[in-house]
């Protein structure tokens, strides 16, 4: 009968069928060319990443300069790391960065999306305007702090002297530093996170506010009720890829507080601002110790690995998914 079919199709459309072999040949020279197509991501995959964390996982339980041939040292990089107070003290450095970044940029990005989701004219021009210091380098950013935040004639101090209070040294005052950093760094980034709540509004049906608004639902309870349920998955990615950024935050500090005039100094005053990536990076090119660094850049990977596996557990409980 299958066969009878064939012949059928075959005469009426004047195409031949494909046999399971036809279909069997299509589809290995399909297979060749797509590995053909991928074997470059596939070869820079094996040597500049699975081959770069491999050796930096054995140098990690080495002694390595990069001058002289690593030396295997066991868990002595380790040990060394848990029991130094400026690891530590970069690693509160660190979370108190997260601590105070996450929250705050993520409550005004959805603020400030829900906000420029309105149908009103020049919302593309604002929409643009927010999304500018993301696309702007840390130097520019830094000029434009500088101008404001400067001990000696930033305008900051202007206008506390106006008011009459005292200056301050903003970026050079320990209790200020991390407070200062988290808010610049808000500010340049929160256009990116910014379109990504945008994204997650749009699509929301527009009848389920139309509802509410029948219901007699006002706007903030249609914002609680409605927008933060139903774009709780686009919530979830914004706190996934900000813990992440934080944890490895590093051009902003490292040029916000002298890094790039001298390496050693990035940090502040008494290393009020040195976070993990910061640490790793004069460990590791400043004063050579690269093998040190090494254990530091893991012990980096499992805390971001543990703290990612804990909100993906916990997202059950609070993401709805349409």
């Amino acid at each position: 009968m299958m066969i009878i079919m064939e012949e059928t199709e075959k005469v009426r459309t004047g195409v031949q069928p494909l046999t399971p072999r036809i279909r069997r040949r299509r589809l290995n020279s399909d297979s060749k060319w797509g590995l053909l197509m991928v074997t470059p991501y596939i070869i820079h995959f094996i040597v500049f990443v699975l081959g770069s964390l491999l050796a930096s996982l054995y140098f990690s339980f080495s002694h390595y300069d990069i001058l002289n041939a690593p030396q295997w040292a066991g868990l002595a990089n380790y040990k060394k790391l848990f029991q130094e107070p400026v690891f530590w003290k970069a690693m509160w450095n660190t979370v108190y960065f997260t601590i105070l970044f996450v929250p705050l940029q993520t409550v005004l990005a959805l603020i400030l999306a829900t906000a420029l989701n309105q149908r009103l004219r020049g919302l593309k021009f604002f929409r643009l305007a927010h999304f500018v210091p993301v696309i702007s380098s840390w130097t520019v950013i830094l000029y434009v702090s500088d101008a404001i935040f400067n001990p000696r004639f930033g305008m900051a101090n202007s206008f506390l002297l106006k008011i009459g209070l005292e200056p301050q040294k903003w970026l050079q005052d320990e209790r200020l530093v991390i407070p200062l950093l988290v808010m610049i760094a808000v500010w340049k980034g929160i256009g990116y996170i910014m379109v990504i709540f945008l994204a997650g509004l749009q699509n929301v049906p527009s009848d389920v506010y139309e509802a509410a608004e029948i219901d007699g639902a006002g706007v903030f309870r249609k914002f609680m009720h409605i927008t933060v349920p139903l774009i709780s998955g686009t919530t979830f990615l914004v706190l996934i890829l900000s813990t992440i950024s934080t944890f490895q935050a590093f051009e902003q500090i490292y040029v916000m507080t002298g890094g790039a005039l001298d390496a050693s100094s990035a940090g502040g005053p008494n290393k009020s601002s040195l976070v993990l990536m910061i640490y790793l990076y004069q460990e590791g090119f400043t004063f050579l110790r690269m093998g040190y660094a090494s254990a530091i850049a893991w012990v980096l990977f499992v805390i971001l690995f543990i703290l990612t596996a804990l909100q993906v557990t916990l997202q059950k409980k609070w993401v709805h998914y349409e």
